[in-house]
């Protein structure tokens, strides 16, 4: 049995949840392109990157722009979502979260945050807890999303510990996948009927302890 010596959060879903502002913000991009979307549809972006985002919403709104045009909504819808994101407090980190992150601190194991997100230090700042951790790679580090391990190893090196003392927290399938491909343990946080791949899974951070590690 290798000792487990660092934990690898995904950030939104599982830190805090960022989702909503995302989805406000890309709803709002598609509303001045003339059409919506649902919250139904707004799951399928979970864990992909920006650009990717845009490539599906407008093929949901038939909407065919330049690759120009595109940079220039990316880029504004970005500013929308940070608009909303400065506005976080500490009351937003999910329930369990910061006791948790503290127990793992006490007990020497590190703590390492594996996001997509290029504003991770920015949401970590507003909620008053980037000082948890040890290292963060995140979408400014990366230049391979989920289901791709990099960024799940590159945080692993950065702790200077091994894929097998690792393990990951993450909310979405794509980022188990991730997880399992980089040769880490999975815990999802969610709902088991969804992240049937993990190792198990947890509602929330209430039901975690350094033991269950």
């Amino acid at each position: 049995m290798t000792q487990i010596k660092a934990c690898l959060f995904d950030l939104d879903g599982v830190i805090v949840d960022t989702a909503v502002y995302h989805f406000q913000a890309w709803r709002r991009l598609a509303n001045e392109l003339g059409f919506d979307f649902t919250e139904h549809q707004n799951e399928q972006l979970k864990g992909i990157s920006r650009m990717e985002s845009l490539e599906l919403i407008l093929g949901w709104g038939g909407v065919q722009l330049s690759e120009a045009e595109k940079l220039a909504w990316a880029t504004k819808k970005n500013e929308w979502y940070l608009a909303l994101v400065m506005q976080m407090t500490p009351n937003e980190i999910l329930p369990g979260v910061q006791a948790f992150l503290t127990t793992l601190r006490d007990n020497g194991i590190k703590i390492a945050l594996g996001s997509a997100s290029k504003n991770s230090k920015l949401i970590l700042e507003r909620i008053e807890m980037l000082s948890f951790f040890d290292a963060i790679i995140d979408g400014n580090n990366i230049t391979k999303g989920k289901p791709d391990p990099q960024v799940f190893l590159m945080g692993a090196e950065a702790v200077g510990c091994t894929p097998a003392e690792c393990v990951v927290f993450e909310d979405a399938v794509a980022g188990i996948q991730a997880a399992k491909a980089g040769g880490m343990k999975a815990i999802g946080v969610g709902s088991a009927d969804v992240l049937t791949q993990a190792d198990f899974v947890i509602a929330s951070f209430e039901e975690m302890s350094v033991e269950k590690l």
